[in-house]
């Protein structure tokens, strides 16, 4: 099965230092690419608009004075068409404030070195959690994480860099309380995805780090409401409620999301059963943290297990999550390797690793095809007819009823276990 041919790699050395050079040295090289497309040092001067331009917009417009211009989807197309030869793309700001004071020093740098910068920083922090946290699995958990840290790096987005928060909350919240807590607060520049660490926080009562998070996320506030004044919260919150009806007519590239709402939005379902649906399985989710929680303390279990739970499903609470979200779930799956094959078996890990595989990769497949078929315009609202179904939706959904069934066993006898965890003949 294609889990022991996986896990065969740990074995051996030398094939373990292989399969990370060769993912590291895909990436450089993906990353340079990349720089030379966003500095615009290339022939293509116009081209389809990728996360980072919408980062550095923005960052442009805190210097100018107007970031209140970017929280209104009808006055940030014109900045984009502005600012990049008339080039667009359906990318409205719903970021906090917080994330704004963040992206600001982008705008002193050419765009070309603002991206290498912030990618490789991002980049290199996200692997060396990963690696503290993996050990001798990195290599294995490289593998199946590629597709989605090759379309991290493509779209210049910060998928890296709330992985590598998360996973330093979980290194740090056994024994360094503040330390998981201030990152735990500097996910407030994208709280749905924080909410799942904040559950395992409140089911393990670790209270230091949620009372840390919490004041983090109050001295930013007033940091963003002293830097940016108070109406930067009303046109956030404007934005918000702005997206929720670009969300509900399926304006977002919902191919490329990987939330039960988008899987369901773009099989045709409509927007309140979609959106009930999610709501369902945002409960699951976050039922499995408790389960697992009590799991390892029923087991005396390491805390590693609940915690990789807790990271895997941080992306299945909101409507609103996206492939470049995914590297938080390579964290969730280091942190589960060692406990997994223990509680699953060899066909569950293999689908467990495929369906990471097939979140991260058809999204990447689906952008270069149809930017292949449409260019410039395959981002725009007026092409979703054309957009293919969200796969990886329906991934992250099979994903999470494996991990309930692997959980479900788990709360079984001992017996139960070992025998599940038998190879299959």
């Amino acid at each position: 099965m294609f889990a022991e041919t996986l896990e065969t790699v740990q074995s051996s050395p030398s094939k373990r230092t292989t399969y990370v050079r060769f993912v590291l040295a895909t990436l450089a090289v993906m990353v340079l690419f990349k720089t030379f497309r966003f500095g615009r040092w290339t022939g293509w001067q116009v081209r389809e608009l990728s996360d980072f331009d919408a980062f550095y917009i923005v960052a442009q417009q805190i210097w100018r004075g107007q970031l209140d211009l970017v929280y209104r989807f009808e006055t940030l197309v014109k900045l984009q068409a502005e600012a990049f030869h008339g080039a667009t793309s359906f990318m409205p700001w719903t970021y906090p404030p917080q994330f704004d004071l963040l992206v600001a020093p982008f705008a002193l740098l050419p765009a070309g070195i603002a991206y290498l910068l912030f990618v490789t920083a991002t980049l290199t922090a996200y692997l060396l959690i990963l690696r503290a946290i993996a050990g001798r699995n990195f290599a294995h958990v490289l593998v199946v994480m590629f597709p989605a840290l090759a379309i991290t790096v493509g779209c210049g987005q910060n998928g890296f860099l709330t992985g590598a928060l998360i996973g330093f909350v979980c290194l740090n919240v056994e024994r360094r309380q503040v330390l998981a807590g201030l990152a735990l607060g500097a996910m407030v520049i994208k709280p749905h995805l924080a909410i799942a660490a904040g559950v395992y926080l409140l089911a393990t009562r670790r209270w230091v780090a949620l009372a840390t998070a919490t004041s983090v996320v109050l001295a930013s506030s007033l940091v963003c409401t002293l830097v940016f004044g108070w109406q930067i919260w009303a046109a956030w919150l404007g934005a918000i409620r702005e997206s929720a009806i670009f969300l509900e007519r399926g304006f977002y590239p919902l191919f490329r999301m990987i939330s039960a709402y988008a899987a369901l939005g773009r099989a045709g379902v409509p927007p309140a059963f979609a959106f009930w649906t999610q709501a369902a399985v945002a409960c699951l989710a976050l039922s499995a943290i408790v389960i697992a929680v009590w799991f390892s303390a029923a087991r005396k279990m390491s805390a590693a297990f609940p915690l990789g739970i807790t990271a895997m499903v941080s992306v299945m609470i909101s409507p609103y999550a996206y492939d470049y979200d995914l590297p938080m779930v390579g964290i969730g799956l280091a942190l589960l390797l060692p406990d997994l094959v223990q509680v699953a078996s060899a066909r569950e890990r293999t689908g467990i690793y495929g369906l990471i595989l097939l979140a991260g990769a058809y999204g990447m497949l689906q952008s270069g095809r149809l930017a292949a078929l449409y260019g410039n315009e395959a981002d725009l609202p007026d092409m979703d007819d054309k957009f293919a179904p969200a796969v990886g939706g329906v991934a992250m959904m099979l994903l999470l009823a494996l991990l309930l069934r692997v959980l479900w066993r788990a709360t079984r006898p001992a017996p139960v276990l070992r025998e599940a965890a038998q190879p299959a003949e």
